[in-house]
């Protein structure tokens, strides 16, 4: 995956989680996936500026489609199955790394919420 299709990717989790949002009559799904839908498309813009920064523009973003599914700790944890396995394709330049553990982290700690608090 590259950087274009990863940003992509990561404007799809926040559409997908922002819809989920306004849809739940949980008040801590509700926080939680707010938490995650604000945060993600900073961290998706730091990604994005710093790969530009190292290795020049990246193009067209890559606008992808959900798979219907009724279950957002599902979709998260696909999500995130596919970050981690696009961090390979970014290298092991560290700055580009780190701001994918700050992505990493996001998922997590919004699963955590999803699946023992709301």
């Amino acid at each position: 995956m590259s950087c274009a299709d990863l940003i992509g990717h990561l404007f799809l989790a926040r559409d997908v989680t922002h819809s989920v949002h306004l849809n739940t009559r949980s008040y801590a799904k509700h926080k939680a996936l707010g938490g995650f839908y604000s945060k993600v498309i900073d961290l998706a813009d730091d990604l994005a500026e710093a790969y530009q920064g190292r290795h020049g523009l990246i193009g067209p973003i890559t606008l992808h489609s959900a798979k219907k599914t009724n279950n957002v700790v599902e979709f998260l944890e696909d999500s995130l199955a596919e970050v981690e396995k696009a961090r390979k394709e970014l290298g092991d330049d560290s700055a580009l790394q780190n701001i994918v553990d700050g992505i990493v982290d996001l998922y997590l700690s919004t699963l955590y919420k999803l699946k023992f608090l709301a």
